[in-house]
């Protein structure tokens, strides 16, 4: 699959199958995070695999809208250090293991972190030092679903020259 159709084709999933994920194939989708650009090459992210069941119904409690995250077989948590532009660059991360994830042929959603109220409590789970903030959450895992997209179209949020 090449960039701009995953791009093009990757959606959120809410409903995952059991089926394990390959080891290998996780730590392919965080390189794709680590290797996302960055403001002054900071990269802030830390990456937090989560597998085991009962750390991801914990993960699942306290996410507003992640119940279904103790479905999938993996989430990722990703933390920051916090600099300038840590928002941005992971951020920049997710989208990079979303889109990794989709090319690997396995579903994904993001779940939002930063500045929820839930956020330390997440950390408090994975063990996260304090100074470190929550951007995101993202299950991962096999699907049978086929999510549609509901975009804009491109004439809609398209401007030239001004808006």
């Amino acid at each position: 699959m090449d960039a701009i159709e995953a791009i093009k084709t990757r959606r959120s999933v809410r409903r995952y199958l059991p089926t394990p994920v390959p080891r290998e194939v996780i730590e392919d989708i965080v390189d794709c995070g680590r290797m996302a650009p960055t403001a002054r090459g900071d990269q802030p992210w830390e990456f937090i695999v989560v597998t085991d069941q009962k750390t991801r119904e914990a993960l699942a409690a306290v996410a507003t809208w992640g119940k279904f995250i103790a479905d999938a077989p993996v989430c990722v948590a990703v933390f920051a250090r916090p600099t300038p532009r840590y928002v941005e660059d992971c951020s920049a991360a997710v989208e990079n293991m979303l889109l990794a994830a989709h090319a690997h042929g396995l579903g994904t959603c993001w779940v939002a972190g930063h500045d929820t109220s839930y956020a330390p409590e997440i950390g408090r789970i994975l063990g996260v030092p304090t100074s470190h903030r929550l951007v995101a959450l993202f299950p991962v895992g096999y699907h049978e679903d086929k999510p549609i997209a509901h975009k804009r179209s491109l004439s809609d949020v398209l401007h030239w020259e001004r808006y």
